[in-house]
């Protein structure tokens, strides 16, 4: 499996892992990406919920549990600096239908006979990253929750896979289009992409 492969698999399997109840999102960050993976899992293994309807509900349940302004805003540097809010507004929508429409559909083959072990936590103020490494036969990936604290829950705000930051990632592409061209070329390509991804899924 690629390197470019095997992030995007993985990070479908991380949007549909980090689902649970509302009731669960409490406690050290840790025992948090514990709860939720296990549930994720037992969603994935539901032979009763499949296609758009399994997709549907992994959404419902994963937002909740990322900060997708915060993504949002890390993914475009210092331009988010520049944007009114009604624009911070669309590119936060914006972002969470790529994602989704990204990688929804990319986890059915490593679904199963997955073990995730957890192998470090480091904590700094309102910050937190959970270290840990996705086993499955013959294979081993290291993936890194990053988490930050506000208004009492801790959200994901970022993904690290083999090292590769998939903030940092969009950060880097954005940007180009960017300067090569503008914040509303960088737009009107985003809902391009998402229009195609959702049509083939």
């Amino acid at each position: 499996m690629s390197g470019r492969l095997t992030r995007t698999v993985i990070f479908g399997l991380t949007l549909n892992l980090l689902v649970g109840v509302a009731g669960a999102w409490a406690g050290p960050p840790t025992e948090i990406i514990k709860q939720v993976v296990g549930k994720g899992l037992d969603i994935l293994q539901d032979p009763s919920s499949q296609g758009k309807e399994r997709r549907q509900k992994a959404k419902r349940l994963v937002d909740p549990f990322f900060d997708y302004q915060e993504m949002a805003k890390r993914s475009l540097g210092s331009t988010w600096g520049k944007l009114s809010a009604g624009q911070r507004e669309e590119f936060v929508v914006l972002f969470a239908q790529l994602l989704e429409a990204s990688y929804s559909d990319k986890i059915a083959k490593f679904s199963q006979r997955v073990h995730i072990d957890y192998t470090g936590e480091i904590l700094d103020g309102d910050y937190a990253e959970v270290r840990t490494v996705v086993v499955r036969p013959n294979d081993r990936l290291p993936l890194n929750y990053r988490l930050i604290h506000e208004a009492g829950s801790w959200k994901v705000y970022d993904v690290v896979i083999e090292g590769v930051s998939l903030i940092s990632n969009y950060r880097s592409q954005f940007s180009r289009v960017i300067h090569e061209s503008s914040y509303a070329e960088l737009v009107r390509r985003l809902k391009t992409k998402v229009s195609e991804l959702t049509r083939a899924g």
